[in-house]
């Protein structure tokens, strides 16, 4: 392993990365220590009181668990305090998270997941922190960010990446120059540069999806559904069926490996309509950045998730990501399924 931290990385590499100032790196080195507090819970959860619910209910109606709670404080009491923030806005809190007046603010907005799996926090699955980070585009003196300006366009990040808590504490990054990820050394207390200029195969033998959803999915969905399931890849191997049910899990092993992780739009039983579950502001779009920085893909079945621009801070959208083969296949049957409903005039 080469004895190279991120902030030494992140110098070492300025000029490819533009956005590596020292207040980017100061914001970096504040997630830094914020994911490392969590990562100390996460390897204790057991005996100490953070496994189960607090009772609570979070904006998307779903149950808080404590360790939830906890990694969500830990990074807004942190990052709060890191002066190069001028907003936040966290997958457990409904509105914009402001900067207190008397703290000092940047131009840098964060937008994180703070424990993306938690409903696999008592069996003992690796969970992960998920984090998108922008730039402020119109500074007014002494006023807060509104919501239009913080729900910009995804291409326009300026960085993304995830921890992962598992057998080993990994910190996987872009700032637009490639991806890299970093282990965390116990013995040292600091993430060492291990996985250099990541790269995703361009095909996969594995694919990720909640197939328990299926009575749910149309019939497109349903077509890509059994492609892997029933075709073998250009190596003669069939696919693979490997489902974690945490989207960093998931994600990181395909990065690893080669594959696609698919969160397909589901019908509402209520409503009759097909809508997406993962968000598209904390999950998809820093994961999209991430892939794509790594030669992959990203899109909600048809489109590119990086040419989406939120409408809502908590907008939900259907997710494909993985080995640009495996994805633009996706694609494929996806558009051909609406060229027939366009000319059946649907």
């Amino acid at each position: 392993m080469q004895q190279v931290t991120v902030t030494e990385h992140l110098l070492l590499n300025q000029k490819q990365s533009p956005m590596a100032t020292g207040r980017f790196t100061s914001l970096i080195s504040e997630l830094i220590l914020s994911a490392k507090i969590i990562s100390r819970e996460v390897t204790k959860a057991g005996l100490v009181d953070v496994l189960g619910f607090t009772g609570d209910t979070n904006v998307q109606g779903e149950k808080v668990r404590k360790l939830d709670e906890f990694a969500n404080n830990v990074l807004i009491h942190r990052m709060r305090r890191s002066g190069v923030l001028c907003a936040m806005a966290s997958e457990e809190n409904g509105d914009l998270i402001q900067i207190s007046g008397d703290l000092p603010k940047g131009d840098y907005i964060l937008i994180f997941d703070p424990l993306d799996g938690s409903s696999n926090i008592d069996v003992n699955v690796s969970i992960g922190t998920i984090f998108s980070i922008y730039r402020r585009p119109l500074k007014k003196s002494g006023e807060n960010p509104t919501l239009e300006e913080v729900l910009q366009r995804c291409d326009k990040q300026v960085a993304a990446g995830y921890f992962i808590y598992g057998s080993s504490t990994m910190m996987v990054f872009t700032t637009g120059a490639g991806v890299h990820g970093f282990t965390l050394d116990p013995s040292v207390g600091e993430f060492l540069l291990s996985h250099p200029n990541m790269m995703i195969p361009e095909q996969g033998r594995i694919y990720s999806v909640n197939e328990s959803y299926w009575n749910y999915w149309d019939n497109p969905t349903k077509d890509v559904i059994s492609y892997f399931k029933s075709t073998k890849t250009a190596l003669g191997q069939p696919y693979s069926s490997r489902y974690i049910g945490s989207l960093v899990a998931d994600f990181h092993r395909n990065l690893l490996y080669g594959g696609i992780f698919m969160y397909p739009a589901k019908q509402n039983p209520d409503t009759g309509k097909y809508q997406g579950k993962l968000r598209l502001t904390c999950e998809a779009a820093p994961m999209a950045m991430i892939i794509e920085q790594a030669g992959g893909l990203a899109t909600d079945g048809v489109n590119r998730i990086l040419d989406y621009t939120p409408s809502e801070l908590h907008q939900r959208v259907p997710f494909f990501v993985g080995s640009r083969n495996d994805v633009m296949t996706v694609k494929d049957i996806m558009g051909q399924a609406e060229d027939c409903d366009s000319l059946s005039g649907d």
